[in-house]
C-alpha cells in the first residue's frame, strides 16, 4: 500500500516559520514527484510546491516563491517543505501528493490527477 504521511503543521505568528514533512511508503522518491497543495474554504485548492528528483526540478506557486523551499531526502523517502516568513494568508490545510515521475499535474486545474494523497496538516498563521 502507498501511504503519504504529512506532518509538521501548527500555529505560528506572522514572520515565523514551519517545516512540513511528507514521508512516503510504498513508493520511491526517485520515481515519483511529490507536491504540496493547500486548501481553504475561501480560495479553494492552491498549488504550493513540487519536486521531482528524477529530473531534479522544483516548482513553486507564485504566492510562496522566495519564502518556501522544497527538498527531498531519498534515504528517508521524505520531502520537506521549509516555510519561512509566514503570512496570515498562508493559513490553510496543507496536503502532500505523489505522481509518477514529474510535476506535470502541478496546477489547480490538474491537481486531481495526482495518484496518491496524504492526510492534511493544518497551518495557522496569526497576525
Amino acid at each position: 500500500d502507498v501511504q503519504l504521511q504529512a506532518s509538521g503543521g501548527g500555529s505560528v505568528q506572522a514572520g515565523g516559520y514551519l517545516r512540513l514533512s511528507c514521508e512516503a511508503s510504498g513508493i520511491s522518491l526517485n520515481d515519483y514527484a511529490i507536491a504540496w497543495f493547500r486548501q481553504t474554504p475561501e480560495k479553494g485548492r492552491e498549488r504550493v510546491s513540487c519536486i521531482s528528483k528524477s529530473d531534479g526540478s522544483t516548482y513553486y506557486g507564485d504566492s510562496v516563491k522566495g519564502r518556501f523551499d522544497i527538498s527531498g531526502d531519498s534515504a528517508k523517502n521524505t520531502v520537506t517543505l521549509q516555510m519561512n516568513n509566514l503570512k496570515p494568508e498562508d493559513t490553510a490545510v496543507y496536503y502532500c501528493a505523489a505522481d509518477l515521475v514529474t510535476c506535470a499535474y502541478f496546477s489547480v486545474s490538474t491537481y486531481f490527477r495526482f495518484s496518491y494523497w496524504g492526510q492534511g496538516t493544518q497551518v495557522t498563521v496569526s497576525s
